[in-house]
């Protein structure tokens, strides 16, 4: 009896030990402050605006020169791109 409960016992742990290895493992994403750094890394002056629009932040720049830029950076590898 006792060695039927230690196997059903081990039987579980493996089963329940398995499903959570199968799941997806989360992804690291940059946040919105990091988002910003790289945006003023690229085009500088004062940030007017971030929002987030699917695998991108929008970050809207207000130049020197008066000019408004909005930059798309990457979540996940933090590219910054002129929208």
């Amino acid at each position: 009896m006792r060695l039927s409960v230690c196997l059903f016992l081990l039987g579980l742990f493996l089963t329940s030990n398995s499903a959570l290895s199968a799941e997806k493992p989360t992804e690291q994403t940059i946040t919105k402050k990091q988002a910003v750094e790289l945006a003023l890394a690229s085009y500088a002056g004062k940030t007017l605006k971030i929002t987030e629009q699917g695998d991108h932040f929008i970050v809207r720049i207000l130049q020197s020169n008066g000019r408004i830029v909005d930059l798309k950076v990457n979540k996940m590898t933090g590219e910054v791109k002129k929208d």
